[in-house]
């Protein structure tokens, strides 16, 4: 059977080419980009492509730029078998978070994928990572938003990206990978999902949140500065959920939920999980309406908070939703 495939581009280093004049890299139009893949020209499959109005590199990736790919993705959802986003590896994991959220019961594949070297460069990387990605996006067994990058396939919303320079850009710290991909393509069958729901597409996300990260000898002023222009605050934390002791801080938290803040609490660590009450210094941190993230990645907790901001207006809906795993971004 023929399958059908939309590729969505944003930008990003795969779609760039060096240009021969002044040696800069300058972007690839998208029917270049296919003809340089030859691979992806057969009889069993059927690749169509849209771009985002102005493709953007991924450091500039924001609410409205998610908007229109889920615009695009929902327009498109029944004439597809799946989808592929080209993307900048820099804001990759929030992209494909940030869709995982929007796209609540989705029951094909999202597939986000990039390179780290342009795909008019010799060594690039781009070329797998697509093939692949679209190989992937093919065979309907993945139903989910998901990263796939260095023969490896991520629940997107579980991802962060850990190094610059080698290949393997992403991790998924604290959940298994999707699937592996060698000379075969490994599923983790007890690891993939399948909604039997209709698809519902969320547009209204907030941006009216922070990112809090604790360090050694921070001033309480600067934290309570942050903390009082924004509704939601996500924390990083030491270790498995730990702060200095100083009751001011707890205090300082208090007042702030009390002015009707969402606070969710991270770690700062990559692997592992925010442990209540684990030493003394998680005291700051006992407020039964701050939340535990748990295993979390910043960036999921991030984009979750955006989508529940846009969601609701309901203050304990919010930490209610915030508590429970809604597209498989946390380990309850």
């Amino acid at each position: 059977m023929i399958k059908k495939i939309l590729l969505i581009y944003t930008g990003g280093t795969i779609g760039m080419i060096r240009n021969k004049v002044n040696n800069k890299l300058i972007p690839f139009t998208l029917e270049s980009l296919l003809l340089s893949v030859p691979e992806l020209q057969n009889d069993e499959l059927i690749i169509e492509y849209k771009s985002i109005k102005h493709p953007i590199d991924s450091s500039n990736m924001n609410i409205h730029v998610w908007v229109e790919i889920v615009d695009i993705i929902e327009k498109n959802y029944n004439k597809y078998d799946g989808f592929v986003i080209l993307h900048g590896s820099d804001t990759m994991s929030y992209t494909a978070s940030a869709l995982s959220f929007m796209l609540e019961n989705i029951n094909k594949a999202v597939i986000l994928t990039g390179s780290q070297i342009p795909i008019g460069v010799r060594r690039t990387d781009a070329k797998e990572n697509l093939i692949t990605a679209i190989e992937i996006a093919a065979m309907e067994k993945i139903n989910e938003v998901c990263i796939y990058f260095e023969n490896q396939l991520f629940r997107g919303n579980r991802t962060t990206k850990i190094n610059t320079e080698d290949f393997e850009a992403f991790k998924s710290p604290n959940f298994p990978v999707l699937a592996e991909i060698g000379v075969k393509i490994k599923f983790n069958t007890n690891c993939l999902t399948k909604s039997n729901e209709k698809l519902i597409v969320h547009k209204n996300l907030s941006n009216n949140i922070a990112i809090l990260k604790l360090y050694p000898g921070i001033k309480l002023e600067v934290i309570a500065l942050i903390m009082k222009n924004v509704k939601g605050i996500v924390i990083e934390s030491f270790g498995a959920g730990n702060a200095t002791d100083d009751p001011r801080l707890g205090k300082l938290f208090e007042d702030m939920i009390n002015q009707g803040k969402i606070i969710i609490n991270v770690s700062q660590c990559i692997h592992g999980n925010i442990i209540s009450g684990e030493y003394e210094s998680s005291a700051p941190f006992e407020n039964k309406n701050i939340i535990n993230g748990k295993d979390i990645t910043t960036e999921a907790a991030v984009t979750k908070l955006m989508y529940l901001l846009g969601l609701s207006n309901n203050d304990s809906e919010i930490r209610t939703k915030l508590n429970k795993n809604l597209r498989g971004e946390v380990t309850c």
